[in-house]
């Protein structure tokens, strides 16, 4: 019965250099964004509760919570993209 070829193994090339998986930090913009959209979400929540539902906007009624949340919320998001 004949032998097989040995299979020839590949050169190795130039080591790739660890930079293409760093992560560079974000803009400097990134985090008084991130921080004011909390802060401003939390004080539209709070201005709603203490105004009895007469401000920020009126006539929304209970919706005041929800925009006062998804504000917020989109702060809280922000931070999953945090680097620093």
């Amino acid at each position: 019965m004949p032998e097989s070829k040995s299979r020839r193994r590949p050169t190795k090339g130039p080591a790739q250099t660890p930079s293409s998986n760093v992560q560079k930090p974000n803009a400097a913009w990134f985090l008084p964004v991130m921080v004011t959209l909390m802060l401003v979400g939390l004080f539209w929540i709070i201005t709603y509760y203490i105004s009895d539902g007469k401000f920020p906007i009126p006539n929304i009624n209970n919706w005041n919570i929800g925009i006062g949340f998804a504000i917020a919320l989109s702060g809280f998001m922000m931070t999953t993209r945090w680097r620093s």
